[in-house]
Formats: C-alpha cells, sequence, structure tokens
C-alpha cells in the first residue's frame, strides 16, 4: 500500500545565522528586483541583490516546508544605522523631523516574496517575525520605504499618493522631504488605484506617510517613507503580529 503523504510543515521564520542563509535572501532579493521588476542593480556579485547596508543589517527570512526560502526582509536598528552611516531611507529622504523623536528606531528594507507563494501566509510570518523583533528589542519606532511602481508615467503613483495622503499624512512637523522628488506633469491618471501590498500592510497596521514621494530611477518606482509607532498598532491587527494581548 502506498504511505499517506506527510502533511506540509508550517513556514518557519528566524533570523539568518550564516552567510549561506544571507545570500539565499539575496539571490530571491535578486530574481524579484532584477529579473521579475527590471531593477538596475548595482551588484558585484553575479545574481545577488546587495549593498553596503547588508553588512550592518539582521536579515529575517521566511522558509516553505522544504527549507527554501521564500521570503525576507531585512532589518537595521538605529545602533547599527550609525555604524552604516545613516539610514538606507536617509539616502532618499532627509529624515532629521522624525529622528529628532525620542525612542528606539528600526528600518526595514528589501522585502520580497517569491511570485508563488504571496499570500497571507508568508506575509504573517514576515510579520510576526518583525513582532518579536520588536517587543524583544524594546522598538518604539518602525521606518521604512514603500514603493508605488511608476507604470507608463508618473502620473498615476502622484494621483495615488495625493489619495492615501488625505488619510494617512504625518502631521506637518514630521514631514520628511525627498532628495530626488517625483516629477510633476500634466495628465489624467485613472480614477481607480491599486494600492501595493507591502504599502497596504504598513498603512492597515496604523503607519503613516512621511510626506513626498522620492523617485527611484534604478527601481522604477515613487518611493514613499513610512512611520509606523509601535504604540498606534491597530488593535485588530496587533493581536496577530505583537501578541499585545499577552
Amino acid at each position: 500500500m502506498t504511505p499517506p503523504a506527510a502533511a506540509p510543515r508550517a513556514l518557519d521564520v528566524a533570523l539568518t545565522r550564516s552567510r549561506e542563509e544571507i545570500q539565499a535572501a539575496q539571490r530571491l532579493r535578486y530574481a524579484i528586483f532584477a529579473e521579475e521588476m527590471g531593477a538596475r542593480l548595482h551588484n558585484r556579485i553575479p545574481g545577488l541583490d546587495h549593498d553596503r547596508f547588508d553588512a550592518y543589517c539582521q536579515h529575517l527570512i521566511v522558509r516553505d516546508g522544504l527549507g527554501q526560502v521564500i521570503g525576507c526582509t531585512r532589518i537595521l536598528t538605529d545602533e547599527a544605522a550609525r555604524r552604516a552611516g545613516g539610514f538606507y531611507s536617509q539616502t532618499e529622504f532627509d529624515l532629521a523631523p522624525v529622528l529628532a523623536l525620542a525612542g528606539r528606531f528600526m528600518e526595514i528594507g528589501r522585502t520580497c516574496v517569491h511570485p508563488d507563494h504571496r499570500n497571507g501566509a508568508t506575509i504573517g510570518a514576515l510579520w510576526s517575525g518583525l513582532a518579536a523583533f520588536i517587543a524583544e528589542q524594546r522598538m518604539d519606532y518602525l521606518i521604512g520605504c514603500a514603493s508605488i511602481p511608476l507604470g507608463a508615467d508618473d502620473n498615476e503613483a502622484r494621483a495615488l499618493y495625493a489619495e492615501l495622503a488625505q488619510r494617512h499624512l504625518v502631521p506637518e512637523p514630521l514631514r520628511v522631504k525627498p532628495h530626488l522628488p517625483l516629477p510633476r506633469r500634466d495628465g489624467v491618471a485613472r480614477s481607480q488605484y491599486t494600492v501595493p501590498p507591502l504599502l497596504k500592510a504598513y498603512l492597515r497596521l496604523g503607519a503613516q506617510i512621511g510626506g513626498e514621494p522620492c523617485l527611484d530611477p534604478d527601481f522604477k518606482v515613487a518611493d514613499v517613507f513610512i512611520l509606523l509607532s509601535t504604540r498606534r498598532i491597530e488593535r485588530r491587527y496587533a493581536r496577530h503580529f505583537l501578541d499585545r494581548d499577552q
């Protein structure tokens, strides 16, 4: 008789513990950013997405039941950012108003998920790993860049930003300024906009948009700066991601 198939193992989320695990995350990043999105990466090692911040980051990965890396993000704490010469977000924005806030900061970036696993389970696993890190390290703020695809022109990205800013923009004293603002162009954008999944996840957790978008020509996107106070996280998501009820 044919034995029954083993039940699939649950997803595993953990910080990397070796160079091989980091490179597995960098291979996934290359596949998504370079091969799928067509981004222009300044990588020195073929097949890997890497930059100068990787050496200072902690890398969070999600594995499937076969042990394959299917999702990843990287974490840059405020202490590590001082050694790195700043946060990645500071290459795109003047963060002086935000960094003047009292408390500990952590930045996440280079977040991506394998196309076969873009579902709630994988995203939930990533957020649960981030939640554990936030709680253990007693972080007060999570920051990062969330991307809006440009499409054929910049109008849709600017229109989507304008719509989201009506409900999610930080107060004026906390506004950040982009180093390369998204150009203003004449034209009419579509009336319906698709909010990218990562940006949608941030906003559902209670994050705010820091100000005008920054143009990222290498990735062909408009980046918006995200500020999330761990005290403002929406209660209905906190139970899933931060275990506040505990």
